[in-house]
């Protein structure tokens, strides 16, 4: 760049940030109603995202014009989930306004890193299911697709995790108490939804009567894309009573029930998730699922309807797409709606459903292939069990007709299964009604087909495909780690955020001195900056030259946290015997909320917090090793960790891991897996080469010859000295002397009960992978290189390259056109 481009470039950016400036200013005054001198930083942080969703609401209304005008195919995007994270940083971004807000609010004498740290995360979602809805409608909008992502606007979300003597506490999310800049009520956008009732026959039609209502009401939030004009939409609905209050039980004095109707009404969208471990709760969320959905499904007709006349054209203006069963619901309410409100003839109406949804399946695990009681389902939706009946007895009566009297056959198909407790299988409602059924990985998706859904793939093959996950490379490279992210646009310009297969050039530099060592450089101050948040919250000192051993994901069994435990504490014990031995120091960090309902996995964050507390005040481990437990993991907080991470653990049992994504953040950063042939670690070991993962374990079929022939752990146990002394000295209460016996069911699990996760039958595996890990990061040089490399291959793990597939062979919709 000479002289006079960078004076041109410098007078532009000056005139931008007084620009800026004036509109802060103007926002704090006129919609704020506060004057600097009086302006909380909450006050700045609203004002400042004011003035830059200002930017975005033009291309947005831009983008809904051309929709409309070009009578474009939509993308309905329906998910229980969607964790977005903050969004004034990824507004920013996308709006490449950064720099611009950087300078105005330095300017103004505000500082904006403490600004931006100040948003709260969106608590509209919990684990990888939500933040893959999140990616993809970031990609859809980068893409052009005229996508509308469709959730609920929870009022506390999930829950806060708070940990109060090494346990999990479960407080509520106060993420609205500020308000919420970037949501824009719709008060004239509200539906009827109904539940309970009964119904009536009047000659062909059935009539649905006696219902309770509940109103949804939509709040809207912008989706920009990067790179481009496009800004789609993502409507949250909130529960709103029929009646604010029973007006008449008030003046009796009355005043608790005067509003219990309205309390009631609004429960529908104040969790996420609630506790299912009771009748009432799972109830609470079946109406939680219909809820979102009927809101949903009436909100696509009314807008397909502003352009057509009639639903022939249905399926090819509209795709709904399913993530997971949780939206299921929404097959029999479009029936509903088309059958009983537009008067189509089932048959028709039958077909349109087909040719409209499309469903993603996230687990192979039938525990968690969601299915509902039929008298709990017939009790609140009499009208969608019914359907839900006709569409199984229709499609039985065809499987038969091409297959003959096979009643196994029909046992297995059947969307009711009749074995003890009715109930509906929601999963194989979306196959059946779906026109594509997709996988998340390679593996998933061919374990898929063979096992939960073999049936399904025998009579349908056509209809199952695969889509192997993918990450935004905007919010989790470009957003999450600006240092190297700067690296890489001085060597390859920053084209890689649109087309991150660009990335594969950085192999180019692995033999680049000056490169590798700023390559380190950046790692080495994302260390810092975690250690630094460590030290602030939890009052422990981390040494930044430590290995980095990194496990943040949602608390399950099958993710096995707690095979990571068993190596801390062998670890442990080698170096109270050993203490003189060269270790390579370490510092293993924890991650995760377990479900409220979800005991064992509680139990198993009190025990990471125990031995971290054991571990962390035993002067004789000193540095060599550190375990730390951070709460309340969310996407700000995992922004934090990644860029910070050297080994990234991704060790579920073979098999039961559909993708992952986390294993794609952390090797985009930097970081090295260690991990098993699970979801899409196979596919990463394909990118990166197997030199530069480490796996372990027993792959998916030995885990099958294991199950099939007996697991024996106890063989393990008593055949391992060193997974004895670790078992024996947490059943013994060596990490819980004020309770000695409070592991002992953790032990049962993994000793006597016969742990479906096999985790002692991977013990040994996992332990030498390990220690290759601490070989290689004993020359700096070579581990740089291989991290390097895996940044260098993730290219194909971008979910652009994830809705581009689906966009063209799933969803078939071309991008909107802004010229």
């Amino acid at each position: 760049m000479d002289l006079q481009q960078f004076e041109h470039q410098y007078d532009h950016l000056s005139r931008d940030v007084a620009a800026f400036k004036r509109a802060i200013s103007n926002k704090l005054m006129y919609q704020i109603a506060k004057n600097a001198e009086s302006a909380r930083t909450e006050d700045w942080l609203h004002a400042v995202s004011y003035a830059v969703r200002d930017h975005l609401v033009e291309r947005w209304m831009k983008t809904v014009r051309a929709c409309y005008e070009q009578d474009a195919k939509r993308v309905y995007y329906l998910s229980m989930e969607f964790l977005i994270g903050r969004t004034f940083t990824n507004a920013m971004l996308a709006a490449d306004l950064m720099p611009v807000v950087r300078q105005a609010l330095r300017e103004l004498d505000v500082d904006p890193d403490g600004l931006l740290d100040l948003e709260p995360d969106a608590a509209l979602g919990n684990g990888g299911l939500g933040r893959l809805a999140a990616c993809f409608l970031d990609s859809m909008a980068t893409l052009g697709i005229a996508g509308f992502g469709y959730g609920i606007r929870y009022d506390y979300g999930m829950f806060r995790q708070r940990i109060i003597d090494g346990q999990q506490v479960e407080v509520p999310d106060y993420w609205l108490t500020h308000g919420n800049p970037w949501e824009f009520q719709r008060p004239e956008i509200r539906v009827l939804v109904r539940y309970g009732g009964h119904l009536e026959q009047h000659g062909d039609a059935v009539c649905w009567v006696g219902t309770e209502d509940v109103l949804a009401m939509a709040y809207d939030q912008m989706i920009p894309g990067y790179g481009t004009e496009v800004v789609n939409t993502l409507r949250l609905w909130s529960a709103k009573a029929t009646e604010e209050m029973d007006l008449s039980a008030f003046n009796r004095g009355n005043y608790f029930g005067a509003v219990e109707s309205k309390n009631h009404s609004e429960n529908v969208s104040r969790v996420l998730y609630p506790d299912d471990s009771t009748l009432s709760g799972q109830e609470l969320r079946l109406r939680q699922e219909y809820f979102f959905v009927s809101a949903s499904l009436q909100d696509i007709v009314r807008r397909y309807l502003v352009t057509h006349d009639d639903f022939a054209a249905l399926p090819d203006k509209v795709s709904i797409h399913l993530n997971d069963t949780h939206p299921v619901l929404a097959i029999p309410e479009l029936m509903r709606l088309l059958v009983d409100e537009h008067r189509i003839g089932w048959k028709r109406a039958w077909a349109l459903c087909r040719k409209v949804f499309s469903y993603t399946n996230h687990t192979l695990m039938h525990e968690a292939l969601e299915t509902w009681p039929v008298d709990m389902l017939g009790r609140v939706l009499p009208r969608h069990l019914r359907i839900i009946f006709d569409i199984n007895a229709d499609f039985l009566t065809a499987v038969t007709a091409a297959n003959g009297h096979d009643i196994e056959l029909m046992r297995r198909l059947s969307l009711i299964d009749e074995h003890g407790e009715r109930r509906v299988r929601m999963a194989y409602l979306a196959v059946v009604a779906s026109h594509s059924v997709n996988g998340v990985s390679a593996l998933h998706s061919d374990l898929m087909k063979e096992s939960i859904f073999a049936d399904f793939a025998r009579l349908f093959p056509e209809r199952f495909n695969n889509k192997t996950n993918g990450v935004t490379p905007r919010r989790w490279l470009a957003q999450a780690n600006p240092g190297l992210a700067a690296l890489i646009d001085e060597r390859l310009g920053p084209s890689w955020r649109r087309d991150l297969e660009r990335l594969h050039a950085l192999r180019e530099y692995v033999d680049d001195p000056g490169f590798m060592q700023r390559f380190r450089a950046v790692k080495r101050q994302n260390k810092e900056n975690l250690a630094r948040y460590v030290r602030e919250r939890l009052c422990i000192e981390l040494n930044p030259d430590a290995l980095f051993d990194v496990h943040v994901k949602r608390m399950h069994e099958y993710k096995r946290q707690l095979l990571n435990v068993l190596h801390v504490v062998t670890r442990y014990q080698a170096i109270l015997a050993r203490p003189d031995a060269d270790w390579v120091p370490r510092v293993v960090v924890f991650a995760g909320k377990a479900a409220s309902a979800y005991r064992f996995a509680k139990l198993v964050i009190r025990l990471i917090n125990d031995v971290a507390a054991t571990i962390n005040s035993d002067p004789r481990v000193g540095d060599r090793l550190k375990v730390v437990f951070l709460p309340n993991y969310r996407v700000s907080l995992a922004e934090r960790i990644i860029p910070a991470a050297d080994l990234s653990e991704q060790i579920s049992t073979a098999g039961t891991e559909a993708s992952g994504t986390g294993n794609m953040k952390l090797a985009l950063n930097g970081a090295l897996t260690i991990g098993t042939l699970d979801g899409a670690n196979v596919e990463i070991r394909e990118q990166v080469g197997d030199d530069n993962i480490f796996i372990f374990g027993h792959t998916t079929a030995e885990v099958a010859d294991i199950r099939a022939r007996g697991y024996q752990p106890r063989t393990y146990y008593e055949n391992d000295a060193a997974l004895k002394a670790a078992l024996d000295a947490i059943r013994d209460g060596v990490f819980s002397a004020a309770e000695p016996g409070r592991y002992q069911q953790v032990f049962d699990v993994l000793v006597n009960w016969g742990d479906h996760y096999l985790l002692l039958a991977d013990y040994a595996s996992y332990v030498v992978a390990q220690h290759r890990g601490d070989e290689t990061f004993r020359d700096a040089g070579d581990w740089s290189r291989r991290a390097l490399l895996n940044v260098a291959g993730m290219g194909v793990f971008s979910s652009d390259r994830t809705i581009a597939e689906y966009a063209d062979t799933i969803w078939h919709t071309p991008p909107v056109d802004l010229r």
